[in-house]
């Protein structure tokens, strides 16, 4: 690829900003991780002063009842600036508490204005632009794919939970109680038009529904950090690789202590949300409302460990399918992403989750990621396969059929674009498939290193590629401004 100024769009400087502000450890300390980190560390020492007031002033109540009444001022006067010292202490936790619940709040807000619309195919459109973005930040070769992996994971999680909320109101494939109660009477039907018909109701299905889902989907792994989780993962000396393969047993342990954590960060960490106000009916239904949450959250959470068919696989089917994208393992293979299917599946038939809501994932992703970098075949007017392959960007939702991808071309005979049209890309004409790579067999050996000099940037990176490539590497290209509008409707 010809060397171009580099740079980033509005956009992308967006959700990069927020990979920053979920999972970085940096010296700001301004991320929903290091807020986590923090409670954890100061969790031990909250507990012991709380303790430690609470004994001493058990023990002045104690010293007050047996001395004469001469006495009680001065012991009066000490159990009065104990229960101040311990007020003091139950406010600040709480300040800590509402400062974290805001941050993660306000983060959550704006995932929702990067990846929705009130219209369902705008929602899915600015989805599958995130969605891409994330993918097309990452690392996909080289070092640091596991580092950069794990603090994306988080918000692309939680995009594809949304996404496959809006699938399960689409097909009614779970009832669940506390859904329903802010669904109402929409149906399948119309729902894609709640926004629309009836925007009270949908905003309370947001604030109520949504964003607790959001919130869930951010914080799901975050008991992984807890300092017990922490030695499993980085062994006793505290230099094993984090991203190794447990041992069964210390998997075990350390999905109790993950899950452990995160119920009790979902509800000392976090609790409920304070009101704002002076009208008592509203603050009343406001704290039942915070109340409802904060239950349905923790259910989501429990059911999420053994789903089975309910309610759980909203989380745990996307928890999988982002953990394959976005892998942290040593066997990371880009080429391979396009199994993450198999690996559900293989989880689905072992009981690990729901066939149904795997397969219903499938049919708003398809087969390929979006951002995947595909190689395809061109034909020409009359539909005839061309002796050449060219380069595309999975950059749509619900493609008609799971293997033919809906995509941005991102060269046009064998030139780099900035400014190329959608496509979908059959299975015929996919060189992801072997079948398809078997129809060039025929091309001679220096053609296809003409193309190879033509879409590789330089020769040490020619050494390393296929001839016939069943992917392409799409991170360079997006790397420039200009190829970062993928999402965007091409001018006619």
């Amino acid at each position: 690829m010809a060397k171009t100024v580099m740079g980033e769009t509005a956009y992308t400087r967006q959700v990069k900003t927020l990979i920053d502000k979920v999972y970085t450890t940096g010296p700001m300390k301004d991320s929903v991780l290091t807020r986590a980190l923090s409670y954890y560390e100061n969790q031990f020492y909250l507990s012991q002063q709380n303790n430690e007031i609470n004994c001493r002033i058990a023990d002045l109540q104690e010293s007050l009842q047996s001395c004469k009444k001469k006495d009680t001022k001065g012991i009066e006067s000490k159990i009065s600036r104990a229960q101040q010292e311990r007020a003091d202490l139950d406010d600040r936790q709480l300040f800590e508490r509402q400062e974290r619940y805001q941050h993660l709040e306000q983060i959550c807000q704006e995932i929702l204005e990067l990846s929705e619309a009130k219209d369902f195919a705008e929602t899915n459109r600015k989805s599958a632009q995130f969605l891409g973005t994330v993918q097309l930040l990452m690392p996909t070769e080289g070092g640091r794919i596991a580092e950069r992996n794990e603090l994306a994971k988080p918000i692309y999680r939680a995009v594809l939970t949304l996404r496959l909320l809006d699938g399960l109101c689409l097909t009614k494939a779970i009832a669940e109680p506390y859904l329903q109660s802010y669904l109402g009477d929409i149906t399948p039907e119309t729902f894609q038009k709640f926004a629309n018909i009836e925007p009270e109701r949908y905003e309370a299905f947001v604030q109520q529904v949504k964003m607790p889902i959001l919130m869930l989907a951010i914080v799901q792994e975050i008991g992984n950090h807890h300092p017990d989780a922490q030695q499993i993962l980085n062994g006793e000396d505290g230099q094993q690789d984090p991203n190794r393969n447990l041992e069964l047993e210390d998997r075990k342990n350390l999905l109790q202590i993950s899950f452990r954590e995160t119920t009790k960060y979902l509800s000392e960490g976090l609790g409920l949300q304070k009101y704002i106000g002076n009208l008592r009916d509203e603050r009343d239904l406001f704290d039942e409302n915070e109340k409802k949450k904060l239950t349905f959250i923790k259910q989501l959470l429990k059911a999420s460990v053994s789903p089975k068919n309910g309610i759980g696989n909203l989380l745990k089917v996307p928890q999988i399918y982002t953990s394959i994208i976005l892998s942290t393992k040593d066997n990371y293979n880009y080429k391979l992403l396009p199994k993450v299917y198999q690996v559900l599946n293989q989880n689905a038939e072992r009981g690990g989750c729901s066939q149904h809501v795997v397969n219903l994932l499938r049919r708003i992703t398809g087969t390929f990621p979006q951002g995947y970098g595909l190689t395809y075949i061109p034909v020409d007017s009359d539909g005839v396969a061309l002796d050449r392959y060219e380069y595309a960007i999975v950059n749509q939702l619900y493609p008609e059929k799971p293997d033919e991808p809906g995509c941005r071309i991102a060269t046009r005979q064998l030139t780099f674009i900035s400014y190329g049209h959608d496509i979908v890309v059959d299975i015929k004409r996919n060189l992801y498939f072997p079948e398809t790579a078997k129809s060039l067999a025929n091309i001679s050996k220096k053609r296809l290193m003409e193309i190879l000099e033509k879409l590789s940037s330089n020769y040490k990176e020619r050494e390393h590629l296929d001839l016939l490539p069943r992917c392409w590497h799409a991170n360079e290209f997006f790397s420039v401004r200009e190829n970062q509008k993928l999402w965007i409707k091409p001018a006619s």
